[in-house]
């Protein structure tokens, strides 16, 4: 258009005239004309890719001349683009993997057989019961530790305790309390017959705990190591105890706290109804098996 005659001048236009007109910066005309004289070749811009041959030549290099053995796929990326090689992780790992070059790795064990495939429910009560500790806070002792004991069969809460240091005297007292009340007397022997199911923490492992319990005859019956289902009655019950109590109210000590958790093991014993029972409570449970006992005799 800067070219054209004028009709009336028979002159040029002219470049400054027309981007006048037009409202064009000249910057702009001049940067346009010099494009269409001397015009760029067309590139993609980035880092130039590589093919997959090329790539892969690339990273044989890499692995022919290793500085670590082993290595996987995001250090081979990563000493790629140390080379100036650009491109991405999963291309690295796919081409790794198409060429059997990834490094060798642990394969997944075979599923083995469960270790613990039968029944922890007992056949009647008092033969079996199981034991275990749980923690919960008091304002003024801080972290404090919770042991119970419960009956494989009726899930009968037959002990509980709570204390601020976790030692293997205290992990005893709820056998104790159970042994008091559910056999004759506490001396030697007086719970023979009897199985005691827990896990293998030090204070259920320790000489004098396993030393009290076979004083009063009961037999050691110790979980598989990392089978929590094992010890599942136990577990059950102190889920009860967490969302029923221990979850839903603050307690100022260890005094309040004890008084609570009595309170709670004679309400669940009376009435927390469980299915496996035929929706009995746990005290139902126990009247229903000694009534039978002695129909049986």
């Amino acid at each position: 258009m800067s070219r054209a005659i004028s009709p009336s001048s028979k002159q040029p236009y002219g470049v400054a005239r027309v981007t006048l007109v037009w409202d064009l910066a000249r910057s702009s005309f001049y940067a346009a004309r010099h494009r269409q004289q001397q015009p760029r070749e067309t590139k993609k811009r980035g880092p130039q890719v590589h093919s997959d041959q090329e790539l892969i030549g690339e990273i044989r290099q890499l692995l022919s001349e290793p500085v670590f053995t082993g290595e996987g796929y995001r250090k081979i990326w990563a000493r790629l683009r140390h080379k100036g090689v650009r491109t991405s992780k999963d291309r690295v790992l796919r081409l790794l993997r198409e060429h059997q070059l990834l490094s060798p790795s642990r394969q997944p064990e075979l599923r083995r057989s469960h270790p613990h495939e039968g029944r922890i429910v007992s056949e009647g009560p008092n033969q079996m019961w199981g034991t275990d500790a749980t923690a919960t806070f008091t304002a003024a002792e801080g972290a404090v530790t919770v042991f119970a004991a419960i009956d494989h069969c009726t899930a009968e809460c037959v002990g509980i305790h709570a204390v601020k240091k976790a030692t293997r005297f205290e992990a005893l007292e709820p056998i104790r309390q159970g042994v008091k009340e559910y056999f004759a007397g506490f001396s030697a022997d007086s719970a023979e017959g009897l199985r005691l199911r827990h896990d293998h923490g030090s204070v259920y492992m320790s000489d004098d705990f396993q030393a009290e319990i076979q004083f009063l005859g009961i037999q050691p019956s110790p979980a598989f190591v990392r089978q929590p289902e094992g010890n599942g009655c136990i577990e059950r019950f102190f889920r009860t105890l967490k969302e029923q109590l221990l979850w839903i109210r603050r307690f100022r000590d260890l005094s309040e706290l004890r008084a609570a958790l009595i309170e709670f093991r004679d309400r669940y014993n009376q009435h927390w109804i469980i299915q496996r029972l035929a929706y009995r409570t746990p005290a139902q449970a126990r009247r229903d098996f000694s009534v039978d006992l002695k129909v049986a005799a």
